[in-house]
């Protein structure tokens, strides 16, 4: 999935400010109806890892109609609608626009007290580090599309992309983190990286204690990978310490781009049970304790 992303907040006053993001997406996969409930999870997801609240939402389309049925475009903005219904957001209406490939997102406005507004940039030395959603998603939507993935693995990663962060988002709230950034489009060792440039610490990730599908790891062992993969290597992978026992594959995993991932989760270490135990009773029972905040080196992510 192709993603068009920016995002912003304002200040309105000192107990009130706005959270907007734009995401514009294209297919992934055949049903329209799931691809749907998929973009706006997907859209969603920047306004629940600040902690905040979405609001509203405008549909964005473009549709190829000397190409498509509308069936098509109805079942799509049908899934939209009804993922939206279940965030609580009101959908306002929207923008459309004949055009030779299909793409479907939305402009989504939160609300935020800013005191509690929860940035990429506060992760301290001594957190504990967790990841709510495992990884996995853009090797197998890569599957997907050359025909290679099974019924059951497109019913599993669907289910897993179309889940709201919103859960996970007010659990977060109401324990109390330093940091969160969502794992979508760099991959998580893009967000993450960026996590600790921001914060001015490094973050040690235990390879092992990483969630991912297993049916990712096996097609990443047969180079069945997405070309933003290797774009996010070639980016990141100087900010990334690999020891030698990595695997291969699990190099592919980390790298890999998310589609509607999880939240990754900096929390001080007083409070990683609770947290942890928290998210499991709400739901997120995928949630799993990946990593440590360390001092050294500075901006840098260590892989182990």
């Amino acid at each position: 999935m192709e993603s068009l992303d920016n995002a912003g907040v304002y200040k309105l006053r000192d107990d009130l400010a706005i959270i907007q993001t734009v995401d514009f997406f294209t297919p992934i996969v055949d049903d329209p109806y799931v691809f749907g409930q998929i973009a706006v999870a997907n859209s969603l997801s920047d306004v629940y890892t600040m902690g905040g609240k979405p609001i509203t939402a405008l549909n964005l389309v473009s549709f190829p109609s000397k190409k498509m049925d509308i069936s098509i475009l109805k079942a799509i903005l049908s899934g939209g609608a009804d993922k939206l219904k279940e965030a609580g957001v009101i959908l306002m209406g929207g923008h459309s626009i004949d055009d030779p490939e299909l793409k479907y997102g939305l402009a989504v406005t939160g609300i935020i007290d800013p005191e509690r507004l929860v940035t990429n940039g506060g992760a301290k030395d001594g957190d504990r580090l967790i990841l709510t959603k495992p990884l996995g998603t853009g090797i197998i939507n890569t599957a997907i599309k050359a025909g290679m993935a099974d019924e059951a693995t497109i019913d599993k990663v669907s289910h897993s992309m179309a889940t709201l962060n919103k859960t996970a988002s007010e659990v977060m709230q109401k324990v109390g983190v330093h940091s969160c950034t969502d794992i979508t489009g760099f991959g998580m060792l893009g967000h993450i990286v960026q996590m600790a440039k921001n914060s001015g610490i490094c973050l040690n990730i235990k390879a092992g204690d990483v969630p991912f599908f297993p049916e990712a790891a096996k097609l990443a062992n047969k180079g069945l990978c997405p070309a933003g993969l290797y774009k996010n290597r070639d980016f990141y992978a100087k900010d990334v310490i690999f020891a030698k026992s990595v695997p291969d594959f699990m190099h592919d995993i980390l790298f890999d781009p998310q589609t509607s991932g999880g939240l990754f989760i900096s929390v001080g270490a007083a409070k990683t049970d609770e947290l942890l135990s928290r998210l499991h009773d709400a739901g997120v029972i995928e949630a799993t304790i990946v990593g440590e905040v360390i001092p050294e080196p500075k901006g840098k992510v260590s892989i182990i």
